[in-house]
């Protein structure tokens, strides 16, 4: 990605944020604090790569302390660059203040390429950032805990937890210091789908409003609509699958190495695309499919749910014009730039802006903060009291009723919430509360004419109520 696209896209941010801050009536001073990164730290640290050493360029922005600690994923990308990421922990603070998660926003990212260097290699960089990390306190339960971002995960997790302990083997919260982990290493359930999960949500509440559905032409639910998703990595599989679950139709696909469409229109089984990427090395040649190339071009299909779900930037001035979706979902962080979504507001079209629809993945890492900080698991204090008192209730009801309950009923009737259940209904909840919290302020306010703005002029006022009541600003 091109200098001047990092420039877009955190000018874009700035300009979203502006576009809001003018219909608050919020101070000068506050605005300007709550508009600016506090704190950004680049580093080169040089790491062994076979028998040379390389130098590597790596980031960690933390762009707001009003609540701690701080909160953002560590991408790992050719790509990175420090206004890349100032832009996405901008948009982290936003991000959780509008789905009220309690943290600051931070994200970090090392400039490398993830698929050129062997699992020794990206461990001993890992490490090293985490240490870096460290010896400048940009790292902790309570300070600024990281997840992963795109080119990382929970193994990556997994080392940062374990080179945090090593320099702090007797906090007794230190398994806070990063979220995302793998389950066995205090990780929670339901994280690795969390953010594909929390746009399904989101978008499931756009689509139930009949008078915005009316508006589109469409009807109300996600049954039967045409849906192309740009990007098959951990969040756009999981959309994808969440969504054909509920019987979207995947009319379209698009992964970096081209598109498929499908032209009989009754939709693709995400886990055979998949199967046939895993044995081919691509999605391309699916059978019964037709290639789309550049895959860039996928973004353009005829279908009622645009999902873009991988970088930044991706519809632009150049191809706005010609996008035919009437609903774009931004899974991906800051994948319409502010001129192209000009463009689409104009032709009607409802965008369902990142900040709120992948939140998922902060909320769900808020969970599971709270369950190292805790020390349980979610769950394991309360299931079996749960499940037994239902036992006994039915009990009661045979007894008097005279009749027994089917098997099949009483499983269901009395089956207490596991880990995983207490995850999804949390994240279902914060986001069907956030996105109408965010579509009355749309609706209610005259000078808001988009939900982005929207959920922007929500993440500010929330955030100038900590700084006022701090005493900072009057």
């Amino acid at each position: 990605m091109s200098a001047n696209s990092h420039q877009d896209f955190y000018d874009s941010v700035q300009r979203y944020f502006d576009r809001a801050a003018a219909v608050t009536d919020h101070s000068k001073g506050i605005l300007e604090q709550i508009r600016h990164c506090n704190s950004v730290y680049r580093m080169h640290f040089p790491v062994r790569i076979g028998n040379d050493v390389k130098v590597v360029e790596a980031y960690r922005v933390q762009h707001s302390q009003h609540k701690l600690p701080c909160k953002g994923g560590i991408r790992y990308s050719e790509s990175v660059n420090q206004l890349e990421v100032m832009a996405l922990a901008t948009l982290m603070t936003y991000k959780c203040a509008v789905v009220d998660v309690p943290f600051g926003g931070a994200k970090g990212g090392i400039k490398i390429n993830p698929r050129e260097c062997s699992v020794d290699e990206l461990e001993r960089i890992t490490r090293r950032y985490t240490a870096e990390l460290v010896r400048k306190n940009f790292i902790g339960p309570a300070i600024d805990v990281p997840a992963p971002d795109y080119g990382t995960g929970p193994r990556e997790m997994a080392w940062i937890l374990d080179t945090y302990l090593a320099f702090n083997n007797s906090m007794i919260d230190a398994y806070g210091c990063v979220t995302g982990k793998p389950v066995t290493q205090s990780g929670i359930r339901g994280r690795i789908e969390a953010t594909g999960r929390g746009v399904f949500y989101g978008i499931r509440e756009v689509v139930k409003n009949k008078e915005d559905m009316d508006a589109l032409d469409l009807t109300t639910g996600l049954e039967g609509k045409k849906v192309v998703i740009q990007g098959l990595g951990n969040v756009g599989y999981h959309t994808a699958r969440i969504f054909q679950e509920h019987d979207a139709l995947l009319i379209g696909l698009a992964e970096y190495e081209g598109a498929i469409y499908d032209p009989t229109g009754k939709g693709f089984d995400i886990e055979k695309v998949m199967k046939h990427r895993k044995e081919t090395g691509s999605i391309l040649n699916y059978p019964g499919a037709t290639n789309i190339e550049p895959t860039e071009k996928a973004l353009e299909l005829d279908c009622d749910i645009l999902i873009p779900a991988a970088l930044e930037n991706v519809i632009h001035n150049g191809n706005a014009h010609l996008i035919k979706a009437k609903i774009i979902g931004e899974a991906a962080n800051g994948p319409v730039t502010a001129d192209a979504e000009e463009t689409l507001l104009k032709k009607g079209v409802i965008l369902v802006p990142d900040m709120f629809l992948n939140a998922g993945g902060v909320t769900v890492s808020y969970f599971e903060w709270l369950k190292n900080l805790s020390h349980v698991r979610f769950g394991r204090m309360g299931r079996r009291f749960q499940e037994a008192a239902s036992s006994r209730m039915l009990d009661v009801v045979e007894s008097l009723t005279g009749r027994s309950v089917k098997t099949e009923a009483r499983e269901m009737v009395t089956h207490g919430a596991s880990e995983i259940d207490l995850v999804r209904s949390g994240l279902e909840d914060t986001m069907i509360n956030a996105y109408h919290a965010i579509h009355k302020t749309w609706r209610d306010n005259p000078k808001v004419t988009d939900l982005r703005t929207a959920a922007f002029a929500v993440a500010i006022d929330k955030i100038a109520v900590i700084y006022k009541e701090l005493g900072v600003f009057p």
